[in-house]
């Protein structure tokens, strides 16, 4: 795992794509917690919702860092680097 993100440089201004997990806003399903794509606005659901859609959209576009969208949360993780980041 490593101690300092080096993706720092894909991070962009983004807008949110939905105001709740894109994917399950289709189906009419719930999820846990959300995640933003900073790479191009995604929001997806987080690894403890049932379907991971944070984590697939990451595998799907290797866009590499996510932060919390959620109120009150203010953290990024990166997924190729397994780093955690507290700003």
């Amino acid at each position: 795992m490593a101690t300092t993100c080096t993706h720092l440089d894909q991070i962009r201004h983004v807008t949110p794509s939905a105001r709740g997990c894109e994917d399950y806003l289709e189906i009419g399903d719930t999820w846990v917690h959300l995640r933003l794509c900073l790479s191009c606005g995604h929001v997806g659901c987080c690894d403890s919702s049932k379907n991971k859609h944070a984590t697939k959209h990451y595998h799907k576009t290797s866009h590499p860092i996510v932060r919390s969208f959620e109120p009150e949360e203010n953290w990024r993780w990166c997924y190729p680097d397994e780093l955690f980041m507290e700003t």
